[in-house]
């Protein structure tokens, strides 16, 4: 064991605020091995200790879930395995650790587009929103990547547009709002994407249709992407 695990989950346990557990349980996060710690902290902390892939591992095997969400803060990207995403992914039970997993450490490895693909097609809850997740984060971190690189994610999107679970319909929109906020030419495949999901009959899909259309054919988004386009002219 590492001398600084005890350590770091001592610290965790004294930051523990009962306020903050009862206020993530009201926006639906599991609170059950949770101290109700904020990411604010949990970020501080990160930087404080460094990327340590063992330490990570030791985090994430302790089951408390700020453990966890520290776990994808200092995890390093380049040592980090398939082996490890897939066991990592089994058992998360929350949206916000979800999506901290797959916008904080899976976004920043090599199997990140291919665990969006992989784990969108796949039927678990979470494990599908973390495939959603990363197409809504890749969008946003990954700044060179050419576009084509998200062209697999439209037809997935529209597959799965009717899948009626809260939290995976949620992300389903996420995702194409931020890939249509990416660019010009990924705001009309977006906006094309989301018409076509409007036509679908599920309720699922309309919410995610009228969700995503109405953030991406705002005039803010459209004047940024303008704005965008004008620079990159220059």
């Amino acid at each position: 064991m590492s001398a600084k695990f005890p350590t770091l989950i001592k610290r965790l346990r004294s930051l523990g605020n009962e306020a903050n557990r009862a206020g993530m349980a009201r926006f639906g996060i599991n609170t059950e091995r949770a101290f109700g710690i904020s990411v604010t902290n949990l970020r501080s902390i990160a930087k404080e200790v460094g990327k340590d892939h063992a330490l990570a591992k030791e985090l994430w095997t302790s089951g408390y879930h700020e453990a966890r969400m520290l776990a994808t803060l200092i995890d390093d990207p380049t040592q980090v395995t398939e082996t490890q995403l897939e066991s990592w992914v089994k058992d998360i039970h929350s949206w916000d650790l979800c999506d901290g997993f797959a916008g904080n450490l899976v976004d920043k490895t090599l199997f990140a587009y291919d665990k969006a693909i992989e784990w969108a097609n796949r039927n678990e809850e979470f494990v599908r929103r973390a495939g959603f997740a990363l197409m809504a984060w890749l969008p946003v971190h990954d700044k060179k990547v050419a576009d084509k690189n998200f062209a697999a994610f439209f037809p997935i999107i529209a597959r799965h547009a009717s899948d009626e679970r809260n939290y995976v319909k949620k992300a389903v929109s996420w995702a194409l709002r931020n890939l249509g906020k990416r660019n010009s030419v990924l705001h009309r495949k977006a906006i094309q994407t989301a018409k076509e999901i409007s036509k679908q009959d599920s309720k699922a899909a309309k919410w995610i249709a009228n969700d995503a259309l109405r953030e991406l054919q705002s005039e803010k988004i459209r004047a940024r992407l303008e704005s965008k386009a004008e620079s990159g002219k220059r």
